[in-house]
């Protein structure tokens, strides 16, 4: 065993270890050691005070100003109030009853030291109460008190991610001990590549990161750590894609004069440059005897369906069948309803009045009747069916494909990886071995991403972007409406609601809650930025609007003699069908939905979108929900309703929203939000917990070069049997079945 791989508890003590393994989920050296600092304080420079987040754990260094101690209840109660500066604010720590004493004792004006506690406001002022503190040496050695910390001899002090378990300086402590282990860590870079880019070895880098004694240190040591991390990674993925390319797949060609050929002939209008291309990077792949893996990329609107269906068909004119996998049963009936409209008569086949060269097109979803469900399968299993779209359903033992030749996934972060091979595992037993033959994978995601983005999430996959509007689709205008600035913005939102139902259109109403249960958290919708300041507290303190409240208020009120509707995901499939349908239809004039609208929804009359409490929805989402205007000819409008303040993180996001249409620009917005983590997607758990100092946006050229260098390591050694060192750093990133799983959350 290395020393890397040994347990903390045996060099820490079992307390220590087990408080570490809890709080931090860190368990052996190496975890340890790859825990490291989120930034330094430096001793003559204190952290900015005024940018402290509210509700989060934070480390401060500062020095205190004044300490008084204040006598209540007839003098039976005390309290010990202390205001620390760092030169940019203020801070004023309280500590009560008995535990006045000694921090009264330690905490003497002039006295310098980190303190560590959760940031909240009082009387509109920051505070941390109880905070746990630890004194630190003056400047001319003079020692502020028992407990001083000398042990940074440096300039620099290292704040580590903590929790209110084990305070940063614990941290550094228990990084002393197990620092000297270092130079036993198994270097994953390869000898040449560390050296043609200058890296530092990595025991030397673990060193720097650690107790650095300049600010250049910390810059090699981190330079050096996000190159391993990139790799890695880079590494992991490129295998995949190497046995992926190995696997066997049927080619499939369209025929001259087949489906795909009629279906060309009977749409409507010309594609557009971007679709073309793409269209031939698609027909190319599945015409090749390894599966294609491709990912389709694009803004909202671009027509990224009629790409995928025309690969569908392409595969049923070879003989073979084809699956799309929707996230939800609202999407699956929407593109099953827009699939067969597009086609006609073509998606009649075997029916009378069905073209000849016809497929019939089958819907399966969970919530279907026995009847129609063993049809669909029978369907399937026969061939007759040529395209199926579906839900996780699809997904099931039960369903049996007569020759799956390609899968189409929509909407991808909402499905497992292990869903998505499930799926291609239907392929069909071909070939004297009896082999299985792999589909052709296309998958499409709703909203643009950023490349490096792409090259990480998606890195076994190669990329087509589509990035031209169909033409004939009108430009959607944005605006913030301030509700509790100028409320009668609001009333004016509601006006123009009517308006456009006056000239025949309809409209949306965005909750981010459906109401009426009790548990409903206020996190209902995806609330992804952090909490601003206190003007924004008043916004933030109530629960998220609800759609039941909201539509009976609308319906009683400003939208009183028109006909509201209601959709939300509790509600039984056949309701949302109806819903749907009424509104597609014309029947309903307003809809007041949650995010189940979000993707796919198309109703072309439908011309303005109200989204309320718009600031609890991320950009992405926003983006994305603003795409269901604007479809037809009519002009769109989307109103971002909020009662943020003007001055708020939250306000400055809507913003951006209303200022751009382009969903490349916003997917940078939105991911700069957010950690990194979270860029990452919540079920890439493999991913995220490897990235410790990579970060995806910043860090493109890293990545971009580094998926290159793995490429090549891959190509010339698939077993990587000349790289130990890399072989055990791939394991400890994903054991062989994450591997498989790595990608796509």
């Amino acid at each position: 065993m290395s020393a890397l791989e040994e347990p903390l508890k045996k060099v820490l003590g079992p307390a220590t270890a087990k408080v570490m393994a809890e709080a931090l989920d860190l368990h052996t050296v190496g975890d340890l050691l790859h825990h490291y600092p989120r930034r330094y304080a430096e001793r003559g420079e204190l952290t900015r005070l005024a940018d402290l987040p509210l509700d989060e754990h934070v480390t401060v260094v500062a020095r205190v100003e004044t300490a008084r101690v204040i006598r209540f209840n007839g003098g039976s109660g005390q309290r010990l109030e202390v205001v620390i500066t760092d030169g940019s604010g203020r801070l004023q720590l309280v500590f009560f009853g008995r535990g006045v004493h000694k921090p009264h004792k330690d905490l003497l004006p002039g006295t310098r030291a980190m303190f560590a506690g959760k940031a909240s406001l009082f009387n509109r002022k920051l505070q941390l109460a109880h905070p746990a503190y630890q004194l630190l040496g003056g400047e001319d050695g003079a020692s502020g008190g028992g407990d001083a910390v000398e042990s940074w001899a440096g300039a620099l002090i290292p704040i580590y991610p903590a929790t209110a378990k084990m305070e940063s300086w614990k941290i550094a402590k228990a990084v002393d001990a197990v620092l000297p282990s270092a130079p036993g860590a198994v270097d994953p870079l390869p000898p040449a590549l560390r050296e043609g880019r200058g890296l530092v070895p990595l025991p030397e880098a673990l060193e720097k990161i650690h107790r650095p004694r300049t600010k250049a240190e910390v810059h090699d040591a981190r330079a050096r750590l996000k190159w391993d991390e990139a790799f890695v990674l880079q590494v992991a993925l490129a295998r995949r894609r190497h046995s992926d390319a190995q696997l066997p797949a049927t080619p499939r060609r369209p025929g001259p004069d087949g489906i795909l050929a009629a279906f060309d002939a009977r749409l409507p209008f010309t594609l557009t440059e971007g679709q073309r291309k793409v269209s031939a990077e698609v027909f190319e792949d599945l015409a090749t005897e390894h599966p294609m893996h491709r990912l389709l990329q694009g803004e909202v609107g671009s027509g990224k369906t009629l790409v995928a269906l025309r690969a569908m068909l392409a595969v049923v004119d070879a003989g073979g069948q084809t699956a799309m996998l929707a996230p939800t049963e609202v999407l699956a009936q929407q593109h099953h309803r827009s699939i067969t409209e597009m086609m006609g008569e073509l998606a009649e086949g075997g029916m009378l009045g069905g073209a000849e060269h016809g497929t019939k097109v089958v819907l399966l979803t969970g919530s279907m009747g026995a009847a129609a469900r063993r049809q669909a399968l029978l369907d399937l299993v026969s061939g007759d069916a040529g395209i199926v779209i579906g839900t996780h359903a699809l997904i099931e033992d039960k369903v049996r494909f007569h020759d799956l030749g390609l899968v189409v996934v929509d909407e991808q972060h909402r499905f497992g990886v292990e869903q998505r091979d499930a799926l291609r595992g239907k392929g069909p037993a071909r070939g004297d071995g009896g082999e299985r033959r792999t589909p052709h994978l296309l998958v499409m995601t709703a909203t643009p991403i950023p490349r490096t983005v792409a090259m990480t999430v998606f890195g076994d996959l190669e990329t087509s972007v589509l990035d031209q509007l169909p033409a004939g689709r009108s430009p959607i205008a944005s605006h913030v409406v301030p509700a509790a600035d100028k409320p009668h913005f609001l009333a004016r939102t509601w006006e123009r609601v009517r308006e456009e139902v006056a000239k025949g259109h309809q409209a949306y109403v965005v909750c981010p809650r459906i109401g009426e249960l009790p548990e409903e958290s206020a996190t209902a919708g995806g609330r992804t930025a952090a909490k601003e300041d206190a003007g924004a507290e008043a916004a933030e303190k109530r629960p998220p609007l609800a759609v039941l409240d909201v539509a009976e208020e609308l319906a009683r009120g400003p939208l009183h003699g028109l006909a509201v509707e209601v959709l939300h995901g509790r509600m039984a499939p056949e309701d949302k069908d109806a819903v749907m349908q009424g509104f597609a239809a014309g029947r309903t004039d307003v809809l007041v939905a949650t995010t189940v609208i979000e993707v796919g929804v198309n109703v072309p009359n439908a011309t303005v979108m109200v989204i309320m409490d718009a600031d609890r929805f991320g950009v992405s989402q926003l983006h994305q929900l603003r795409g269901r205007v604007g479809r037809g000819t009519a002009p769109g409008l989307c109103l971002l309703v909020t009662e943020m303040p003007g001055a708020s993180a939250a306000r400055a996001r809507l913003d951006a929203v209303a200022a751009t249409l382009d969903g490349f620009a916003l997917s940078r917005i939105d991911l700069e939000q957010r950690r990194e983590g979270d860029v990452l997607g919540q079920a890439q758990s493999g991913v995220r917990s490897s990235l410790r100092v990579l970060a995806v946006l910043e860090d493109e050229e890293i990545i971009a070069e580094a998926r290159q260098e793995a490429a090549a390591v891959v190509a010339a050694d698939p077993e990587l049997r000349a790289e130990p060192g890399l072989r055990t750093a791939l394991d400890a990133l994903v054991d062989e079945e994450r591997e498989r799983y790595l990608e796509k959350g």
